[in-house]
C-alpha cells in the first residue's frame, strides 16, 4: 500500500560529513574532526533557538557553526574561503544507496517529500546537485513555521503538506532525535540507522522500523 513519506536530508540523504575533503586542504588532519564539529554544532543551534524562540534559518546556524568549529581547531578562515566553503555545502554528496533506494520507492507509488530544517530554495539545489530531487513531489522545509525539528509543530505542518493525518505520515531519517520527535508528534518513522554502532536514545520511544539505508526501507515498505 502507498505512504506518505518525509525524508531527512542532512545525515539521510547526503553525507555533512564529507564536507571534510573540502576542509583538509585548510585543517590538513584536522579535517574530520573539523567536519564533525562543524555539524554537532549546526544542530546543536537549531535546538538552541528553538527552545529560545529565537528564530534564524538553517543558513545562519549552519554560518556560525562553521565559525565556531573553525575557531575550536585552531583555523583562521578568510571571509573568502567562509564563503566557499558555505557555497560547498549546496554540493554535499548523495549516499550511495540513495538513487536506487529512492527509485525503488517511486515505482511502488509513494508520495515522497523532503523534509528539512533546511531553508527550502537551499535544499532544493542541493537535492537537486545530489541527483535526488526529481525523486520527490516536493520539498517542506521548517523556515515555513519558524522553527526547527523537534518541535511538534514542524512534523504536524508535514502531514498538512501531505494532506494526510498525522499517523498516516512516515518521517524517515537517520537522526533519532528526529525520528523521536516525529514518533512523539504522532507520526511513524523509521531510523536509517547507517553506521551499525548507532545507538538509540533510550527514551522508551522507539521507530517503527530499523533499516540500514534507503535500499532496505524499499523492500520492507
Amino acid at each position: 500500500m502507498p505512504q506518505a513519506l518525509g525524508f531527512d536530508i542532512y545525515g539521510t540523504l547526503v553525507d555533512p560529513l564529507r564536507m571534510n575533503e573540502r576542509l583538509r586542504p585548510l585543517a590538513g588532519e584536522r579535517a574530520d574532526r573539523f567536519s564533525e564539529l562543524w555539524r554537532e554544532k549546526q544542530i546543536e543551534y537549531t535546538f538552541r533557538r528553538g527552545l529560545m524562540r529565537s528564530y534564524a534559518d538553517f543558513g545562519v546556524c549552519t554560518r556560525q557553526a562553521l565559525a565556531f568549529a573553525a575557531r575550536a581547531v585552531g583555523v583562521q578562515l578568510s571571509e573568502e574561503n567562509e564563503q566557499r566553503l558555505i557555497e560547498e555545502y549546496q554540493n554535499l554528496p548523495p549516499f550511495p544507496d540513495v538513487a536506487p533506494g529512492m527509485e525503488a520507492l517511486r515505482s511502488q507509488g509513494h508520495a515522497m517529500v523532503a523534509f528539512s530544517n533546511g531553508v527550502e530554495a537551499t535544499a532544493r539545489t542541493l537535492l537537486q546537485r545530489a541527483g535526488v530531487l526529481s525523486y520527490l513531489d516536493d520539498v517542506v522545509s521548517v523556515d515555513d513555521v519558524k522553527t526547527f525539528k523537534p518541535d511538534p509543530e514542524v512534523y504536524r505542518y508535514l502531514a498538512r503538506r501531505l494532506q494526510r493525518p498525522v499517523d498516516e505520515v512516515w518521517l524517515i531519517s537517520s537522526n533519532p532525535f528526529d525520528v523521536i520527535g516525529a514518533k512523539a508528534a504522532g507520526l511513524k518513522a523509521a531510523w536509517v540507522r547507517r553506521k551499525p554502532e548507532a545507538v538509540f536514545d533510550p527514551w522508551g520511544i522507539e521507530p517503527d522500523m530499523v533499516v540500514p539505508d534507503i535500499e532496505e526501507l524499499a523492500r520492507k515498505l
